[in-house]
C-alpha cells in the first residue's frame, strides 16, 4: 500500500485522516464555514460545490476557491460536486460536470478532485488525466444511498476505481441492517489486504453504520468524514468526537 501525500498529509498510513464538509449555498456562507473549520483538527476540507447556488458560473467557483486557499493556508483542500443521482444538491449533464471538474483542477487552488466513477469512462478519464497534468490527487467515489451491495460487488466497483488510475478509492452504501455494517467491512478488509495498492476510503451510512466512520485503521479505511456545522451525509459525528475516538482506538492498534 503506497500512501498519497498532499501538502505533507500521508493519507493510507496510520490514524485514518479526518476530512470536514464545507456547505452553502452562497459564498458569505462558504467562506463563514471554512473560517469556523480552519479551527477544528481536521486533516482536510471538502467543499461540497453542488450546494452553492451558481456552481453553474466557473468564474464564481474560482473566485470562491481563491478565498479558501487563503482561509485554509497549508491544509488539503477537496473540491466536490456531487450530483442529484448520487445524493448531491444538483444535477448536471456530463459535459458540464467534466467542465466544471477541469476547472476546479487547473485553477491551481485545489488539491484533490472527487469524481464519480460511474460518470463514464471517458468523461472520467478525460477528467483524471487533467487533475494528473495539474498534481491534483484524484478520489473515484460511489455513493449508493439505498442499499449495501454484495461484498463481491463493492470489491469490484472498487476495483474499478483503481483500474481507471484514481489516487484514492471511495465507496459509502447505506446500509439496511447491522449485517450489511459488516458486508462493507468485510469489503474493505478484503480490498485492502488482497487488491489495493493504493489508499481506500469506504463507509457505511447513517446511524448504525457509525462504526465504520471509526474503525479505518482496523479494516483499511484511509479518510473518515466528520461534521462541522451541518453534516453532508448521513451518519457523520462531530470532528470533535470523531478525533477524540480515532486517538483512542488508535491506541488499540499499537
Amino acid at each position: 500500500m503506497n500512501p498519497v501525500v498532499v501538502r505533507n498529509l500521508k493519507i493510507g498510513e496510520g490514524i485514518p485522516k479526518i476530512c470536514v464538509p464545507i456547505v452553502g449555498a452562497a459564498q458569505n456562507e462558504i467562506l463563514k464555514e471554512a473560517e469556523f473549520v480552519a479551527d477544528l483538527p481536521a486533516d482536510l476540507v471538502e467543499w461540497r460545490a453542488d450546494w452553492f447556488a451558481d456552481v453553474g458560473d466557473i468564474d464564481q467557483v474560482t473566485d470562491i476557491l481563491v478565498k479558501l486557499r487563503d482561509v485554509l493556508k497549508e491544509r488539503p483542500l477537496l473540491f466536490t460536486f456531487r450530483t442529484a443521482r448520487e445524493g448531491g444538491e444538483q444535477s448536471v449533464t456530463p459535459e458540464a460536470y467534466v467542465d466544471l471538474n477541469r476547472a476546479a483542477a487547473q485553477s491551481g487552488f485545489v488539491d484533490l478532485l472527487d469524481v464519480e466513477i460511474f460518470t463514464g469512462d471517458q468523461p472520467v478519464s478525460e477528467i483524471v488525466e487533467t487533475a494528473h497534468r495539474a498534481g491534483v490527487k484524484v478520489i473515484a467515489s460511489n455513493h449508493d444511498f439505498d442499499r449495501t451491495p454484495k461484498r463481491e460487488e463493492l470489491i469490484k466497483r472498487l476495483c474499478k476505481m483503481q483500474s481507471m488510475d484514481a489516487d484514492i478509492l471511495k465507496i459509502a452504501v447505506m446500509p439496511q441492517s447491522k449485517k450489511d455494517v459488516l458486508t462493507l467491512l468485510a469489503a474493505t478488509e478484503e480490498m485492502y489486504t488482497q487488491y489495493a495498492d493504493r489508499p481506500i476510503v469506504t463507509m457505511s451510512m447513517a446511524g448504525m453504520g457509525a462504526i465504520s466512520r471509526l474503525s479505518g485503521e482496523f479494516f483499511g479505511s484511509a479518510i473518515t468524514f466528520g461534521a462541522a456545522n451541518k453534516a453532508s451525509a448521513p451518519g457523520q459525528m462531530g470532528v470533535w468526537e470523531l478525533a477524540a475516538a480515532l486517538r483512542l482506538l488508535h491506541g488499540g492498534c499499537q
